[in-house]
C-alpha cells in the first residue's frame, strides 16, 4: 500500500441483528433476519406493521441520562457507534490529536419521534409549550454535531442529507477531506431512526413497503420474483478513516483500503430510478476510474437492493450496463434482506458489510429468495453466506431524487 492509501481501521455499527461489528457480522453471515412486527408504536391500522428494530438499544452504555435526552434517537445511534468504532480502531483521543479528527454523517429525515410528539403537543396546548431543546432533536446535523460533542473531536464537521445515499456521500466526502489534508483521521457513515406511524404511513401509502404482516422475517426479499416492497429499518454505521502512513504509525491493522468513490445525478424523478440505469451505472464507472482497481478485479457487489419492483429490476440493469457479460460472474446481495432498508444509514451500515466481506473472505447471503426473477437474474447469492475472497467490492446507495453514491473498498 502507499502512504496516501486511505484504509478502514474501525468500525461501528448498531442494526436490528446486531449492536456491534462481531454480532453484526455474525448475524449477517449466518443470515439471521432482523424483521418482527413494530414495537416502537402500536401499528394497528397501519397498511405495513413490519420493520426491522435495535431492540434494547441502551444509550447509558456511552453517554450520561442528561446527554442522551438531549439527542434523538438517530443521534444516540450514531454516538454509540462512533465511540465502537474509536474503540475497534485502538485510538486514544487526547488534546493533540482532536483537532486533527474530523466527523462526517449522513442521515435522511433527523428525528421525526419528535417532530411528530412536538407537533401534537402544539396541536392539543398551543404555543408555548414545546420542549426547549426540540429544534437542536430533530436537525439531521445533530448526529455528526453530537459525536463532535461527546468524543471532543474540532476537526471537519458536516451532516450530510440525500436521502439512502446519505451514508455512503458522507463516507466518500470525508475521504476527500483526508486526501484535502484537513484532518488526519475521519470518523464517517450514516445514523437513522424513523420508525414512526407518519413515516411509516406515508412510506405505505407511496407503495413501497412490504405487506407482508403476517410473516415478518420473509419480507424483505430483494431480487426475489415475489418482492413486494421493503421493511423499514434503523440502525448506524460508522468507520474510521485515516491514510495508511498514520494507521502503520500508530500500528493499526487496515480492514480495507477506500478505493474509489463515484456519484451521480438521474436527473429523472423525485422517487423514481432512471428505468435505463445510465446514471447508477456511470457512478459505479466513476468509483472505478482513478481507484487503482480494474474493473475485471471486483469481486462483490453490496447491492442497494432494497426488495421493491422498480429498484431492484434497475439496479440489474445498471450493474449490467457497467460490467457487460462479466456481470453474470460477479455475486451481489443486499444485506437489506436481513437489516431492512436503514434509510439514510443504509450507506454507512452497508459500507461496513463491504469492508469486512473483503476483511473475512466471506459474502453474505442475500435471504428469503425464493423464485427467480428474470429481470433480476445476476448471481445474488440466494440464502447462504459463501466464502470467497475478493480483491475489491463495490457498495451501491441510490436515494430519492436520483443521488446516486457507490463506494469500492480493496483488499488491504
Amino acid at each position: 500500500m502507499k502512504p496516501e492509501d486511505i484504509v478502514v481501521t474501525g468500525i461501528g455499527v448498531y442494526t436490528s441483528i446486531g449492536q456491534n461489528r462481531k454480532e453484526f457480522w455474525e448475524a449477517l453471515t449466518s443470515g439471521v433476519s432482523g424483521a418482527d412486527t413494530i414495537r416502537a408504536f402500536d401499528p394497528a391500522g397501519q397498511k405495513c406493521q413490519v420493520a426491522s428494530e435495535v431492540k434494547n438499544f441502551d444509550p447509558l452504555k456511552y453517554v450520561t441520562g442528561k446527554r442522551a435526552g438531549r439527542m434523538g434517537r438517530f443521534s444516540q445511534l450514531a454516538v454509540c457507534a462512533a465511540f465502537q468504532a474509536i474503540a475497534d480502531a485502538g485510538i486514544q483521543l487526547d488534546r493533540e490529536n482532536s483537532a486533527r479528527i474530523g466527523c462526517v454523517i449522513g442521515s435522511a429525515a433527523g428525528d421525526y419521534e419528535d417532530i411528530e410528539s412536538q407537533h401534537k403537543v402544539f396541536l392539543e396546548k398551543g404555543p408555548g409549550f414545546c420542549k426547549p431543546f426540540a429544534v437542536p432533536k430533530i436537525i439531521p446535523n445533530m448526529s455528526s454535531a453530537n459525536i463532535a460533542i461527546d468524543l471532543g473531536i474540532h476537526g471537519p464537521n458536516i451532516g450530510v442529507a440525500t436521502a439512502c445515499s446519505s451514508g455512503s456521500h458522507a463516507i466518500g466526502i470525508a475521504m476527500g477531506m483526508l486526501r484535502l489534508g484537513q484532518a488526519d483521521i475521519m470518523l464517517a457513515g450514516g445514523s437513522e431512526s424513523t420508525i414512526t406511524p407518519l413515516v411509516v404511513d406515508a412510506y405505505a401509502c407511496m407503495g413501497v413497503l412490504t405487506s407482508r404482516n403476517d410473516d415478518p422475517e420473509t419480507a424483505s426479499r430483494p431480487f426475489d420474483a415475489g418482492r413486494d416492497g421493503f421493511v423499514i429499518g434503523e440502525g448506524s454505521g460508522v468507520l474510521v478513516l485515516e491514510k495508511y502512513e498514520s494507521a502503520r504509525k500508530r500500528g493499526a491493522e487496515p480492514l480495507a483500503v477506500l478505493s474509489g468513490f463515484g456519484m451521480t445525478s438521474d436527473a429523472y424523478s423525485i422517487a423514481i430510478p432512471e428505468p435505463e440505469g445510465i446514471w447508477a451505472a456511470r457512478a459505479i464507472e466513476n468509483a472505478i476510474d482513478g481507484s487503482g482497481v480494474k474493473g475485471s478485479d471486483i469481486g462483490y457487489i453490496n447491492a442497494h437492493g432494497t426488495s421493491t419492483r422498480v429498484n431492484d429490476k434497475t439496479e440489474t440493469i445498471a450493474i449490467k450496463r457497467c460490467f457487460g457479460s462479466s456481470a453474470y460472474q460477479i455475486p451481489i446481495s443486499s444485506t437489506k434482506s436481513m437489516i431492512g432498508h436503514t434509510l439514510g444509514a443504509a450507506g454507512g451500515i452497508e459500507a461496513a458489510a463491504t469492508v469486512l466481506s473483503i476483511y473475512y473472505g466471506v459474502l453474505p447471503p442475500t435471504i428469503n429468495y425464493q423464485a427467480l426473477d428474470p429481470d433480476c437474474d445476476l448471481d445474488i447469492v440466494p440464502n447462504e453466506a459463501r466464502k470467497v475472497k475478493v480483491k475489491a467490492a463495490v457498495s451501491n446507495s441510490f436515494g430519492f431524487g436520483g443521488q446516486n453514491s457507490v463506494l469500492l473498498f480493496s483488499r488491504a
